[in-house]
């Protein structure tokens, strides 16, 4: 990191991280002190800044450790035998309610501002969250394929497409603050669109029933 600030491991150190997402997630970013956070995972504050000497380099842990949590949970209830359009929506599913969640948000507004600061926070990030979910999706778009189910050339492009076909109509907007995004009914319009579209393209037009 930059500065000369580092993480280090120790063997608190999973508990500080449970204590902290705690906080985080009910107090937000700037809401959570580092008291509240030492004292709701049982640590000292020293113990604390041993790991962690600045707190963003703590939400942004904890960030990469829910992202890849929540990767790891929607692979396990997605059923990768099912049709794609059920597969695909369920993906989609969770990638918007993570971009359009507040925790999603502030992941996103702390890699932007403190990437001079700490420029590897943003790559750290991204090769846990959306490179993590583009993997894995790319993986299942693989075993479709093979399956005869879409008809897709280049499968880490689609993979790309489909993640960025979730944020339509949300991620800038709520980015920007213009008007009111991230409501149920936003969500649904970008998932049957970004659904659809894949389809039309990787399904329906090579003769796969949509």
């Amino acid at each position: 990191m930059a500065d000369g600030q580092e993480i280090k491991k120790g063997r608190k150190f999973d508990q500080v991280l449970d204590g902290a997402r705690t906080v985080f997630l009910r107090d937000g970013f700037e809401g959570a002190s580092v008291d509240d956070i030492a004292r709701e995972a049982g640590v000292s504050k020293a113990t604390l800044y041993s790991y962690f000497p600045d707190k963003r380099l703590l939400f942004m842990e904890v960030a990469k450790c829910e992202c890849a949590r929540q990767a790891d949970e929607a692979m396990e209830v997605l059923d990768l035998t099912a049709a794609p359009e059920t597969v695909l929506r369920g993906a989609a599913e969770r990638i918007v309610a993570f971009i359009s969640s507040e925790f999603g948000q502030r992941v996103f507004r702390i890699c932007v501002a403190e990437g001079d600061r700490f420029p590897q926070i943003g790559p750290q990030f991204y090769c846990s969250g959306p490179q993590l979910v583009r993997d894995r999706l790319a993986s299942y778009l693989r075993q479709a394929t093979e399956r005869g189910q879409l008809r897709i050339d280049d499968i880490e492009l689609a993979a790309e497409q489909f993640a960025e076909l979730c944020k339509a109509g949300i991620h800038d907007r709520m980015i920007y603050g213009i008007g009111e995004a991230g409501t149920p009914a936003d969500a649904r319009r970008t998932i049957d669109g970004a659904v659809e579209m894949f389809m039309a393209r990787y399904g329906a037009r090579y003769g796969v029933k949509p």
